[in-house]
C-alpha cells in the first residue's frame, strides 16, 4: 500500500473515529445521568438503546483505533522505524483497552437483567459504582496510550516535513499535553475542567490533518545524504 493511500485512509479513519466517539460519550453521559448510583441505574433502564448504542460504538472505535496504527506506521516508518513502531504500539494498545467493554456491558446487564443471578439493591449499586469507575480509569488509560502513539507520530510527520509544520507542531504539542494531562487526570491532580479543554488542541489537529491527507496527501520522503 503506496503512503497516499494510507493517508487518504487514516484521513477518513479519523473523521469516523471522531463520528464514533463524540455520540458515543453523549449517549453514555444521557444513559447514566443521576444524582445517585441508583437513579442512574434506573435511568440506564429506561435508555437501555442508548447503552446499546455505545456499546455498539465502542466496539467502531476500536478498529478506527488499530486502522489508524497500521496507516500511521506505513507512513512515517521510513522516517525512523524504531519511533513508528513505538506509534503503532501504544494506538494498537488504545484499541485493544478500548475493546474491554466490560463496564457498559456489566451496566446494562445490572440495569435491565431479570431472572436469577442478576443482583439488586445494595449490591446492585455497589457493582455499578464499581463499573462507573473503571470506565472513567479506562477512559485516561486508553487516552494516555492515545496521547503517547499520536506524540510519535506526530514527530515524525514533523522531522519528516509530510504535512504543513504548522500542522504538525499542532499535533506534537495537543498530542504531548494529552500525554501529561491524562494521568494527572487518572490521579486526580488536575480538574475535569482542566481535562476537557485539554483535547481542544489535539481535536482541531485531527480535524485538520484528517482533510489535508483526504485531499493532499503527504509529501514524498526527503532525500537524505549518504
Amino acid at each position: 500500500m503506496t503512503r497516499n493511500v494510507s493517508a487518504r485512509i487514516a484521513g477518513a479513519t479519523y473523521l469516523l473515529y471522531i463520528g464514533v466517539a463524540f455520540p458515543s460519550m453523549v449517549l453514555f453521559g444521557k444513559a447514566t445521568a443521576g444524582d445517585a448510583v441508583s437513579a442512574q441505574l434506573a435511568n440506564i433502564a429506561q435508555h437501555g438503546g442508548e447503552m446499546r448504542a455505545t456499546l455498539l460504538l465502542g466496539l467502531c472505535s476500536i478498529f478506527c483505533a488499530l486502522i489508524l496504527a497500521v496507516t500511521l506506521n506505513n507512513i512515517t516508518r521510513d522516517e525512523d522505524a524504531e519511533v513508528a513502531m513505538f506509534g503503532l504500539v501504544c494506538r494498537a494498545g488504545e484499541g485493544i483497552l478500548g475493546g474491554i467493554v466490560f463496564d457498559v456491558a456489566g451496566l446494562l446487564w445490572l440495569a435491565t437483567g431479570t431472572g436469577p443471578g442478576v443482583p439488586t439493591g445494595e449490591a446492585a449499586n455497589t457493582i455499578a459504582a464499581f463499573l462507573l469507575k473503571v470506565g472513567s480509569w479506562q477512559v485516561d488509560a486508553g487516552a494516555t496510550l492515545f496521547a503517547a502513539g499520536s506524540t510519535a507520530f506526530c514527530y515524525l510527520l514533523l522531522r519528516g516535513r509530510m504535512i504543513p509544520v504548522w500542522l504538525a507542531w499542532l499535533g506534537v504539542a495537543g498530542s504531548a499535553l494529552v500525554w501529561i494531562g491524562a494521568p494527572l487526570d487518572l490521579t486526580h491532580i488536575i480538574g475535569s475542567r482542566v481535562n476537557q479543554l485539554m483535547y481542544l488542541p489535539i481535536a482541531v489537529f485531527e480535524i485538520t490533518v484528517a482533510i489535508w491527507f483526504l485531499i493532499k496527501g503527504v509529501a514524498p520522503l526527503r532525500q537524505r545524504k549518504a
